[in-house]
């Protein structure tokens, strides 16, 4: 069955932002990392939009999310209050989400800052280095900054390889499905990316998010909480090991899926099998 994505705007505190959506049936919000605009899921949303109304935007700072004051920090604070407006603005009730790194780290704040708003989270590898015991914690803050400090004297050419050295990330090696949209580095993916790097990565070291609060956040409002891992994600790459944190501090096991850290983009069809699974089965 083929939908019509129905584009909107919001305004929020400090940003307007741009959202989409698409199909019928529960809401579902997916939340990206990197420069993951709602552009980024285009080859994920028509194999979800035949069982869920499917919400995507753009964070805050990316694309067309226009910042009232670009010189003012965005916080995951920012990103966590910006999910609490989009769920009030298209859903009825606790909403479904999906969240992908970054996307998974806003999420988790979205459930502590915003009780009731998300009825089930999957949180797949989330950049959140608080999560982790102390040393993994300033290891994890520390590729980080690496990947700004590259950034800053070599700009994109040389952010990418310490990107793929520390995350784990190499689409030019990594596995796909056939059949995927083109993703061309465009000035607006390029801008996204350094805001990224340059602002967002910032927001994740000094987030200081009580991560011991999360589990009882979550029982009080009735929200299910499913970490998640990639299938081929080194297991030494530090966001993977975050997802292995929370589900302990959850008591219970990773969900894993297809691909790696950006298993979503490169295996979406397989990933919204799993979502599917995994949403539609409470």
């Amino acid at each position: 069955m083929t939908t019509t994505a129905i584009t909107h705007t919001l305004a929020v505190r400090g940003a307007t932002l741009h959202y989409r959506v698409e199909g019928t049936g529960p809401v579902l919000l997916l939340s990206q990392s990197g420069e993951g605009d709602a552009d980024r899921t285009v080859d994920l949303v028509p194999h979800l939009a035949d069982a869920f109304t499917v919400v995507t935007y753009d964070r805050r700072g990316l694309s067309r999310s226009i910042l009232d004051d670009p010189t003012r920090p965005v916080t995951m604070a920012d990103h966590a209050d910006d999910v609490a407006r989009l769920l009030d603005a298209t859903a009825d009730g606790p909403a479904l989400m999906a969240g992908f790194s970054m996307g998974a780290a806003i999420g988790l704040q979205a459930v502590t800052r915003h009780p009731g708003a998300v009825g089930t989270l999957l949180a797949h590898e989330p950049i959140m280095p608080r999560l982790l015991p102390e040393a993994e914690r300033a290891e994890h803050a520390a590729e980080l900054t690496a990947i700004q400090q590259a950034h800053a004297a070599g700009g994109l050419a040389a952010a990418f390889p310490a990107i793929t050295r520390h995350l784990g990330i190499d689409p030019a090696h990594d596995e796909a499905e056939d059949g995927l949209t083109p993703q061309p580095l465009t000035p607006r993916r390029s801008a996204n990316f350094t805001h990224f790097i340059g602002t967002e990565f910032t927001a994740a070291i000094e987030d200081r998010t009580d991560v011991a609060a999360i589990a009882p956040a979550a029982a009080r409002a009735g929200t299910r909480i499913i970490p998640a891992t990639g299938r081929t994600t080194r297991r030494t790459v530090h966001t993977y090991r975050c997802a292995l944190a929370l589900a302990e501090r959850l008591g219970t096991e990773p969900v894993e899926f297809p691909g790696g850290h950006n298993g979503n983009t490169a295996f979406p069809r397989a990933t919204a099998r799993v979502l599917k699974s995994l949403l539609l089965s409470r």
